[in-house]
């Protein structure tokens, strides 16, 4: 409806239009997500909580203001690091509104540590919970064999660590086997490859020892390494294991799990095993000094003998111990003629069982047996069908007394029942009156009346 004021102009005056909540709410998100769908945002985590669905939530804040922010599973996955209540972040997201609580919030889909990289930040956080639990305790290491006969090396095919390790093995000591579990040693597939590699290895017990390689690189390139179900099995594992990831300024979470760290892949060669040289000096040194000490003990022991020879005590201790040898023979000759009696004796009774056997005929008593079987279930089905034939008679008898109780049959003798209007049987004649409608329940069928 439409007025005029004093100097003639019209006006309308604006339809009022009347928003549900839901409505209002979905139509700001719509606006807010065009506007801000791609935006990067600085400050602090606060009520961080890690949700059993793999969702993050949190609250990002400054000096003045705070914000709440979520990182859904699928982002959160792929996070270098673990965010923690206190650590500054840039954060890249989309701003919406969750409209169940009508609140404003980032939909996280990047997150990064401000300052130290995320790959640093994840590399200090798991040492120190690792350290923590003591898995780079100096006491719980495996002690590396000295000569081990297999060697077990989890790496890439095509890795130029591989070929430096066969070289170095092959010159040492070129009788060492060498089983290679092929690994990814990079990307996101590696660390559960390499840890497939030495759970094969710990359940296959092939090998005496496992070294697991891989050249240098950059830090993205050695991350597989410092990942936590890694370090797990690599702590985890019954078989000695030697870390040679990198190179030797290259530090990696398995190299403090480990039980040994080589600096480079060529070293780890060169530390699991030592050359055949060096083993064939230390066992000829070892041979001579037992020659050596062999034949100070004899001459020692010659010159004992020698005064004890002399003495009298040797005379009566040699005539005591013949004494002894004679008893022995004479107990060994007894125990001889012992063992003859008895074995004559079971002999005897074996064959007196064996004649008794060969009399008793086991055909003939089991042929009785199965005739008296056979007689029994004769008996048992003959005196079955007599109860059968029994209890049928008695069953016929019943159902022919139950046939002659029931009301029906009397109907089938001319009789009728009589039901008044409310359907309940009439038995008085003074219960109805004049114009009531009855019914009669004959043997067939049924009739209604009314009375006069």
């Amino acid at each position: 409806m439409s007025s005029t004021d004093q100097l003639g102009f019209s006006f309308k005056p604006p339809d009022r239009r009347i928003w549900t909540v839901r409505d209002l709410v979905a139509a700001v998100r719509t606006h807010i997500e065009r506007e801000y769908g791609d935006t990067w945002v600085e400050g602090e985590i606060s009520n961080f909580r890690a949700h059993d669905s793999g969702h993050l939530y949190f609250t990002l804040k400054d000096q003045n203001s705070q914000i709440r922010a979520v990182m859904f599973r699928s982002q959160a996955r792929l996070l270098r690091f673990r965010p923690e209540n206190g650590m500054q972040v840039v954060l890249r997201g989309r701003v919406t509104i969750y409209e169940d609580r009508g609140e404003l919030q980032i939909s996280t889909e990047y997150l990064e540590p401000k300052g130290a990289g995320a790959l640093l930040v994840a590399f200090e956080q798991l040492k120190a919970k690792l350290e923590a639990e003591g898995l780079f305790d100096a006491g719980r290491k495996k002690r590396i064999p000295t000569l081990p006969r297999r060697i077990g090396v989890v790496t890439s095919p095509q890795a130029a660590a591989l070929r430096d390790i066969l070289n170095i093995l092959l010159r040492r000591h070129h009788t060492a086997g060498v089983l290679i579990f092929p690994a990814q040693v990079q990307g996101d597939a590696a660390s559960s490859e390499v840890s497939a590699g030495i759970r094969y290895f710990n359940k296959a017990r092939n090998v005496d020892v496992i070294i697991v390689a891989r050249g240098g690189g950059s830090a993205e390139d050695l991350a597989a390494f410092n990942n936590e179900a890694l370090a797990r099995v690599v702590a985890a594992s019954e078989i000695p294991v030697i870390s040679a990831v990198g190179h030797e300024t290259d530090f990696t979470i398995i190299d403090f799990v480990a039980d040994l760290r080589a600096p480079t892949p060529s070293a780890a060669a060169e530390l699991v095993i030592r050359s055949r040289q060096e083993v064939e000096d230390q066992a000829e040194g070892l041979r001579q000094r037992l020659v050596r000490a062999v034949r100070y003990r004899l001459l020692m022991g010659r010159q004992a003998l020698t005064e004890l020879a002399q003495h009298g005590a040797f005379g009566r201790m040699v005539d005591v111990i013949n004494r002894r040898q004679q008893k022995l023979d004479d107990l060994k000759n007894r125990l001889d003629r012992a063992e003859h009696q008895i074995l004559e004796q079971h002999r005897r009774r074996l064959e007196t069982g064996a004649a008794a056997v060969r009399h008793y005929d086991v055909r003939r008593m089991l042929s009785g047996i199965h005739k008296q079987l056979d007689s029994g279930v004769a008996a048992l089905a003959a005196a079955a069908r007599t109860l059968l034939l029994r209890q049928r008679g008695r069953l016929n008898q019943l159902s022919g007394q139950l046939e002659a109780l029931s009301p029906l049959a009397i109907l089938d003798r001319g009789y009728a029942l009589v039901f008044d209007p409310y359907g309940a049987l009439l038995k008085d004649a003074g219960h109805v009156k004049a114009g009531d409608e009855i019914s009669a329940r004959l043997a067939k069928g049924s009739v209604n009346a009314t009375v006069k």
